[in-house]
């Protein structure tokens, strides 16, 4: 009978069940007033970012809390970045060289700090689309909690390869822990006091680091200092790796390279359970449907259920992450992109080496 719950089945209800746990609680910036007249610097590192940096300086153009200044920090780019920023009026500072044992992001962040002169940091990649109240909320959060805060923007999707990042962008926030004191931080949106950001040692403590939030939250509360994050729905977004799918490929490469090391066994264990039991979904149905190798229950009602129940949980616990709702019932196409690139960056880390931006960048100097 379709209502017999074996061991299997139970497990993976139980799995199932994993998932809503963990996607829980995915707080997002408070809405509260900035204190005083902060100087605010924002500093954008950017490297042939010509197609998104324009966006991201109207939106700066448009805050309700208008920034004492805005630094891009053109990193060696080969297309039109600097001359776009330059028409804009902001103050541009061009990298001209990298030295030893630094990668580009981090040098590019401490060379806009140094040349900066605001109380308060925000580092913005160049590809994000904040809202309007972005900065108020931010500068407001950091003068409220102190120490690093940031956010993790929501996925804005266009081109159907996009619809491929689904599982990377879910994994990462089942993965970590958010909220006040959450310990984690994401790279594309952080904020800091000037003088905890020195307390700390600047991006200097990152140099050689290519997933640099992971540790920086680490140095912050080495030092004491509370790190916080959020998620970006309706405040901050981004569309990632717009030009082709390489580009995707190559960006989540880096990642799971580098970062893979710095989750918690806990939650990663977790995030495995729930993995297995949407790979288990993802396979049976369809075998099931036309007949293909599988093990466990064989009807095509039984796991008819279990695929749109996971599907539903998709297009549910996503809505605040990304634009990728359609994807939700497709899941087993995302889930091949996402073994195989997986499977992709542990050979590249096993080899020792990445490429990013047109950099090779050594995933060896990556542990702590």
């Amino acid at each position: 009978m379709i209502m017999d719950l074996d061991i299997l089945s139970m497990t993976l209800i139980f799995r199932w069940l994993i998932g809503w746990i963990l996607m829980w609680n995915l707080p997002r910036l408070p809405d509260i007033a900035v204190i005083g007249s902060p100087k605010v610097s924002v500093l954008i590192p950017a490297r042939n970012e010509e197609k998104s940096l324009p966006h991201l300086l109207t939106a700066l153009n448009n805050q309700s809390f208008k920034p004492y200044e805005i630094i891009v920090i053109d990193d060696q780019s080969i297309d039109n970045t600097a001359n776009i920023a330059q028409q804009t009026g902001v103050k541009v500072i061009q990298n001209n060289f990298l030295p030893k044992d630094w990668t580009g992001k981090n040098w590019a962040l401490k060379t806009g700090y140094n040349n900066s002169s605001g109380d308060i940091l925000v580092f913005l990649d160049a590809d994000t689309e904040p809202g309007q109240d972005l900065l108020r909320r931010l500068v407001a959060t950091v003068q409220h909690l102190g120490g690093l805060v940031s956010i993790q923007p929501y996925h804005r999707t266009e081109r159907p390869y996009e619809q491929l990042a689904m599982l990377f962008n879910l994994v990462g926030l089942m993965s970590v822990k958010l909220g006040v004191r959450g310990g984690v931080a994401f790279g594309p949106a952080m904020a800091t006091s000037r003088e905890n950001y020195e307390l700390v040692g600047s991006h200097e403590v990152v140099a050689k680091y290519v997933v640099e939030d992971w540790f920086m939250a680490h140095a912050y509360e080495s030092s004491g200092l509370p790190v916080s994050a959020y998620i970006g729905y309706e405040q901050l977004n981004y569309r990632m790796y717009p030009d082709n799918i390489q580009n995707l490929i190559d960006g989540f490469d880096k990642n799971f390279a580098t970062a893979a090391g710095e989750v918690s066994w806990v939650r990663m264990f977790a995030v495995l359970l729930w993995l297995s039991g949407l790979f288990w979904a993802a396979w049976c149905f369809p075998a099931s449907l036309f007949g293909l190798p599988m093990v466990g229950n064989q009807s095509l009602l039984y796991n008819g259920v279990l695929y749109f129940a996971f599907a539903i949980q998709l297009a549910i616990v996503i809505k605040p992450v990304g634009s990728f709702r359609l994807t939700t019932f497709f899941f087993p196409i995302p889930v091949v992109f996402f073994l195989a690139v997986f499977i992709k960056s542990i050979l590249k880390l096993k080899h020792g080496q990445i490429e990013w931006k047109g950099r090779k960048i050594s995933t060896r100097i990556q542990s702590k």
